[in-house]
């Protein structure tokens, strides 16, 4: 009994392997005769009993299953299912050390690739004229169909990443760049540039070997390797982007928070989370990691105004000018912060006119009050004007001018600043 089993077993292997077969050659004629939906079902079909054939049958198998799905070309193809099996096939052959079909597969998807590069890069340009979301998306999904098609060039998931974020597509452009930091991706790579002779514009090369070449030819000089920073900072910040624009500013806060461990003395990253407290909200977080940034960029001039900003919101009139002033140290064109030094000293004036206002019936009680308003006022007037010098055209500080001139009764000044303001005003 035992002997006719083992015969009955043979046998159906042996079935099986003519089944394997009889579906290849189908699936193979079909694709010279371009009847892909006949192509399709038998590769399907021959897809179950691949696992325990031989080297040669299994090749064969995945050769024809990519040429199956690339179907010469057609645009319609489903890119990732083609790339998978164009790989598949491909790293099949390399760990076999046996490579019939390679050649002939990873031409055509070399060919892809070209293509779709080409497609996504000028998708893109397109885009950066029109501005519209639909264009940005056509060339986010190019860019990740090349990534998918050559899973070695991570450069293009970023690239796509990047684009989807263009696109308002939040959710992709997280998935992506949660999958660059997964790989711990940096982008750092050579690169192999050389000055051309004739235009003396610098030219980048695919590889040392061309470079080389070219420069042997006589037709370019001074060749040298660049080394293209680490993009994993910026991959943090845009992660953190993607976040803080979709609402979630609290998952934005902990994507930072990870870059910060990461790259302790980034400055970027710093005032991206300052940025990121401002928006939710959190007014003290926001002036603390101003004065963190001013630590790590003393010399920054928006800096020490926005911290101004924070501290007159904290009514700490003092530090407020204290800190503009620094800003007009670094940069002595900052009109908003003369705007902001003016506003902060009249500010000095609010518990006086809560006095005058309380003292209505003591006309002298009043009217010591009010001189000591006006002397305010003649503090902050120069720096009203100066704001007005550096920038003539706003009408706020304008408007602020007019009522200081009046209040002061300085009616020449009056007069002429107002027919500026109608003038504005049309």
């Amino acid at each position: 009994m035992k002997k006719q089993l083992i015969i009955l077993s043979a046998f159906f292997i042996s079935m099986t392997v003519f089944a394997q077969n009889d579906e290849l050659k189908t699936a193979e004629k079909a694709v010279k005769a371009n009847d892909f939906a006949t192509a399709i079902s038998a590769v399907n079909q021959a897809e179950g009993l691949i696992a325990n054939e031989d080297q040669k049958t299994k090749a064969k198998f995945y050769y024809l299953k990519g040429l199956v799905l690339y179907q010469n070309g057609n645009p319609a193809g489903d890119v990732e299912k083609i790339g998978e099996a164009f790989n598949q096939l491909i790293n099949f052959e390399k760990e076999t050390n046996k490579q019939k079909y390679s050649a002939e597969i990873g031409a055509l998807l070399n060919k892809m690739i070209v293509t779709i590069a080409e497609n996504a890069s000028n998708n893109y340009s397109k885009a950066i004229e029109t501005k519209e979301d639909a264009d940005y998306l056509k060339a986010a999904k190019e860019f990740q169909q090349v990534y998918v098609l050559s899973p070695r060039d991570t450069s293009y998931l970023d690239n796509s990443a990047l684009v989807y974020y263009f696109a308002k597509d939040y959710d992709s452009s997280i998935k992506l760049y949660e999958e660059l930091l997964a790989l711990n991706y940096t982008g750092i790579t050579t690169v192999f540039v050389a000055t051309d002779k004739e235009t003396k514009e610098d030219i980048v090369y695919g590889d040392k070997k061309s470079m080389d070449l070219q420069v042997k030819l006589g037709l370019a000089e001074n060749p040298r390797e660049e080394k293209k920073e680490s993009r994993r900072e910026m991959i943090f910040k845009n992660l953190a982007q993607n976040y803080s624009d979709k609402g979630n500013n609290e998952k934005a806060l902990e994507v930072i928070s990870k870059g910060r461990a990461e790259f302790p003395t980034s400055y970027s990253l710093l005032i991206d989370e300052a940025n990121i407290y401002y928006k939710a909200g959190d007014n003290a977080k926001f002036k603390e990691r101003l004065e963190e940034a001013i630590s790590l960029n003393p010399t920054e001039p928006t800096l020490y105004y926005n911290v101004g900003v924070m501290n007159m919101d904290q009514k700490n009139i003092n530090e407020a000018i204290k800190n503009f002033e620094k800003a007009i140290e670094l940069k002595p064109d900052y009109a908003d912060a003369y705007n902001n030094i003016g506003a902060a000293i009249i500010e000095k004036a609010a518990p006086i006119i809560d006095q005058m206002n309380k003292s209505l019936s003591d006309f002298k009680k009043y009217d010591k009050l009010q001189a000591q308003q006006f002397e305010i006022y003649k503090q902050a007037l120069p720096y009203y004007e100066k704001a007005n010098e550096l920038n003539p055209k706003s009408i706020n500080i304008i408007q602020t001018l007019m009522g200081l001139y009046e209040n002061l009764e300085m009616t020449d000044k009056l007069e002429k600043i107002r027919v500026i303001y109608e003038e504005l005003k049309q």
